[in-house]
């Protein structure tokens, strides 16, 4: 059963719970690290609505006001939605605006939704162990167990997207190529659904390469095709990292655009 916290409880737990947040943070700052600390516990699962304002009010005993505001910041950071109406849910990759919010590769004529969604091939899914390359990106011991999986997006039947992903093994347990075959829907839906894992943010570098011999026959390129090359660290609750992701794109009729506010 939750207990309300008065403020004096409340900024002691969420010194604790919340990211380098300082004693002196806000107020607002504090209860929004106790609704991250629930987010990351399973509290409420992506797509659920979270308690009202008024009840999250209750349970902390600060004002509505000030859990508006923390609301306001979690929405902002994408972690929950406002539904008018209905009220505020846990935000989930399985819904059409999330789905794109990792991809920012889109059509030279129309968009995304104009486009449809990319047919994919999975082309290989294996263990192996951690380079110390990988393991310093994705936080693990060289020589840890990762899941390294490579992939083809295409559009209109054209090859489009090469991705090489590396994945944590154990909290990937269990994930195959059949199982990444026969998921239709966005793959970091997939990863929140069935193994617990929602990506909430990423760092990517983005640089211009030239495909080697593998990568031009699985994209169908002649030589000396210039490809922009993305490379992803992807990040849980708590800053912790959950995938590598080197995307190689062809950029003869997409672009890569990212909206800056």
């Amino acid at each position: 059963m939750n207990h309300p916290l008065n403020p004096i409880d409340a900024q002691a737990a969420a010194s604790e719970a919340s990211l380098n947040t300082p004693a002196f943070s806000p107020l607002y700052q504090q209860i929004k690290g106790l609704i991250l600390q629930s987010l990351q516990a399973g509290e409420w699962k992506p797509g659920e609505a979270i308690p009202s304002e008024i009840e999250l009010a209750v349970r902390y005993r600060v004002s509505q006001g000030t859990v508006r505001k923390a609301i306001d910041e979690l929405a902002s950071d994408h972690l929950l939605i406002r539904k008018q109406g209905k009220g505020t849910f846990v935000a989930t990759h399985a819904e059409q605006h999330v789905q794109y919010r990792f991809l920012k590769l889109v059509p030279d004529q129309g968009d995304q939704n104009t486009e449809g969604p990319a047919q994919r091939h999975i082309v290989d899914c294996k263990r192996l162990r951690a380079t110390a390359e990988i393991a310093r990106a994705l936080a693990l011991r060289s020589g840890d167990t990762v899941l390294q999986v490579r992939r083809v997006l295409s559009f209109s039947n054209v090859p489009t997207i090469l991705e090489d992903l590396w994945l944590p093994g154990a909290p990937f347990r269990g994930l195959t190529a059949e199982r990444l075959s026969a998921y239709h829907g966005p793959m970091y839906a997939l990863f929140e659904t069935e193994f617990g894992v929602r990506m909430v943010r990423a760092d990517e570098k983005i640089r211009a390469v030239l495909p080697d011999k593998t990568q031009r026959e699985l994209l169908q390129l002649p030589a000396h095709t210039p490809l922009l090359s993305v490379e992803r660290v992807a990040y849980t609750y708590k800053n912790t990292p959950m995938e590598l992701r080197r995307g190689f794109y062809r950029t003869d009729t997409h672009h890569y655009r990212n909206a800056l506010n």
